[in-house]
Order: structure tokens, then C-alpha cells, then sequence
């Protein structure tokens, strides 16, 4: 069997623009709807957003990769950065690492591409490694680096990443293509095409010992946010760790062809999920301002304090909507005072009520 890095097209990838144009066009579409909604909220809810959305994303391309990682430590980490959190506060290497990769890529998603930046989001990431040989650096094993499953004495090659003793030549080719598809590159290309073909192309090299996933999908949102001109702002890990499964065949399926049209419209409906999660959360945050701006001067000091506590909870608020008990558990009130409050709130038509007796439910109303 060859692979794709084998192919005499290689690194030369093809694909139906045809397929891809309308996804190109949704993609423009969505970001300039989503900027122009994120101009309506505060600085200190861009600011939440923004901690909220990275930390998120944090925490999920390492779930991709099995790593299980302390959402509140890197929260704590990205609001050091921020200022707003002691600099003494302890924060684990792995938690530490992940959150300073994905603040690097935030802050200098404008730059070019150097192979002294991948070096240091890879050594970002390998804080609290002891088994790597090399950290901050390609690899040098001369044993293949092979993508398995299955049992030891029966593995199943998913993949084989190009020899070590290649990765200088490969990914000066990689970046030299990476500078040279920016908007401001020699050959520039669409959005979703470019950001699409980094993910594979770089995870089809696989220069790295570890790491190299959570690597591609900080550089598919750097080349995003080139495409776009800022930040980008996509729970794109997010997406991809609800169907992961999903993610990991269509890499397996694109592996052994130059011809990748099958990956550009998957991993290209991937980013508009990803934009659609990411506007939901935006939306849910104006719905929040508007509804403390409608209800202003007509809550009690209990009812703020459960209401900023559901908000906290995301668009998805609690698992089981908000019960009597858990209002009472918030705020430290007794039955009688948070049944009122409550009814109250429904009346003001912030919460919406189901249920009866020991099953009534208050949700956020819509």
C-alpha cells in the first residue's frame, strides 16, 4: 500500500472547487454575522467569551487526543495572562502548556509561519513529558512513526507518516506553502480550502513524536484567522470531539490519495458547525445582557445571584432545568421565599415553568 506522502503528486493536493465554493461563501457569510454581533456586547463579556471559548477549546483537543485536563486550572492560566488572576495561583504543566499553545496562536494568529514557532507551541505542550526524546523538536526516531490499533503482536497500520530523516525537507515544504497560501501570500487561498488542507497536510507528515493533532488544529485556526483578518472564535475542537469518531475515519480515508475533495467538504462542514456552536454561545450572551438590562432595578439580590448562576452554566444552563431545591442551595433561602421568588420570575418572564409538585422545573425563557 502507498501512501498519500508517497504519491508522485505529493505534496500537490487536488480537489472539486465546485463543492466547496457554496461552503466558502457560508463561511464569509457567518463570520461577518458574528462580528457584527460581537460588537453588541460589553468588553468584559468579550473578554468572558473569549476565556470562555479558548478554555473550551483546551480542554476538548486534548480529550481528542485522551488527555483529560482541568477545564478550571486552564481558565486560571488564560486569566493570568489576562491579569485577572493571581500570578501566584498553581496551575498543573499539562493545563499550564495547552493554555499558553492556544493564547500563542490567539495573540499572533498574524504572523508567519516559522518553524521556530510549531517548536515552542510543541514544547508549550510537552511541559510535563518525560518520555519524549524530543521536545521542541522534529523527530528523529529512525523506527517508522505508525498511526495503530489492535493488539501488539497483530497492530493495524492506519498510517505511516513520512521518515524521520526527511521531516527538514518536509516541513520546510509545508511552511514555505502555509506562508505562501495567506491572504497575503504568493498564492492565496479560500478560507475553508487552506485551513482544511494545513490540517491534513500536517498531520499527514506527523513531525513530532506527540502532540501533532492538537498542533494541526491550532493551525487550522491560525490560517482561519488569517483568512478572516482577526482572532478566530470557533469551537472547532469542540465539534470534532462530539463525533470523533467521525473525524478520525475521514483522516484514515484521505490518507492514501492526493485527491482529497471527501476531507475539504467534511472538515469544511466541521469549522460551520463549529461557527454555528460559537454563535449560539454569542447569542446566549446578548440574550443574558438584554435580559439584566429588561429586568433592571426588578430583582432581588437572590434572584441576580441565580440567574448570573444559570448563565454560567452555557447555553445548555442545568442538566434538569432549575428546581426549588437547587434555587434554595444557590441563594441559602428557605422553600417559602425561593417558591416566591421563583413564581416571580416567571411572572417577569425571565423563567418559563413545567411541571408540577416535586417536578417543576424553571428554565431560562427564550
Amino acid at each position: 500500500m502507498k501512501w498519500n506522502w508517497q504519491q508522485k503528486e505529493w505534496p500537490e493536493f487536488s480537489f472539486s472547487t465546485e463543492e466547496l465554493t457554496p461552503l466558502e461563501t457560508q463561511f464569509l457569510q457567518n463570520s461577518g454575522m458574528f462580528c457584527g454581533a460581537y460588537k453588541h456586547i460589553t468588553d468584559d463579556e468579550k473578554q468572558g467569551l473569549l476565556i470562555d471559548i479558548i478554555s473550551e477549546e483546551a480542554v476538548k483537543t486534548s480529550e481528542i487526543e485522551g488527555e483529560y485536563l482541568s477545564r478550571d486550572s486552564i481558565q486560571s492560566s488564560i486569566k493570568k495572562h489576562f491579569g485577572l488572576q493571581p500570578t501566584s495561583a498553581h496551575v498543573p504543566p499539562a493545563e499550564q502548556g495547552i493554555a499558553d499553545m492556544m493564547m500563542d496562536a490567539y495573540e499572533h494568529f498574524a504572523d508567519p509561519l516559522t518553524h521556530e514557532t510549531l517548536h515552542t507551541w510543541h514544547t508549550m505542550l510537552m511541559a510535563d513529558r518525560r518520555d519524549i526524546t524530543n521536545i521542541g523538536r522534529y523527530r528523529t526516531h529512525a523506527e517508522p512513526m505508525q498511526v495503530v490499533s489492535g493488539y501488539v503482536h497483530m497492530p493495524s497500520v492506519h498510517f505511516e507518516a513520512p521518515p524521520s530523516d526527511t521531516m527538514p525537507r518536509e516541513m520546510d515544504a509545508f511552511i514555505a506553502w502555509f506562508n505562501d497560501t495567506a491572504p497575503n501570500g504568493k498564492k492565496p487561498m479560500p478560507a475553508l480550502a487552506r485551513a482544511s488542507i494545513a490540517h491534513l497536510y500536517f498531520v499527514c507528515i506527523h513531525p513530532y513524536e506527540d502532540g501533532n493533532g492538537r498542533i494541526a488544529r491550532a493551525l487550522t485556526q491560525k490560517a482561519l484567522a488569517q483568512s478572516t483578518g482577526q482572532p478566530s472564535l470557533i469551537a472547532l475542537s469542540q465539534t470534532i470531539q462530539t463525533h470523533k469518531k467521525v473525524y478520525y475515519d475521514a483522516l484514515e480515508a484521505n490518507n492514501k490519495s492526493c485527491e482529497i475533495t471527501n476531507w475539504l467538504t467534511y472538515f469544511a462542514g466541521a469549522i460551520l458547525d463549529a461557527q454555528n456552536n460559537a454563535d449560539t454561545l454569542l447569542n446566549f450572551i446578548l440574550a443574558k445582557t438584554k435580559l439584566f438590562d429588561r429586568l433592571a432595578g426588578q430583582l432581588n439580590i437572590r434572584q441576580t445571584k441565580a440567574l448570573k448562576r444559570i448563565f454560567r452554566e452555557g447555553p445548555n444552563g442545568f442538566t434538569g432545568g432549575m428546581s426549588t431545591d437547587k434555587y434554595i442551595k444557590i441563594t441559602g433561602t428557605s422553600r417559602a421565599t425561593a417558591t416566591r421568588d421563583l413564581q416571580d420570575l416567571v411572572t417577569k418572564q425571565a423563567f418559563i415553568k413545567t411541571g408540577n409538585l416535586k417536578g417543576t422545573r424553571y428554565w431560562l425563557a427564550k
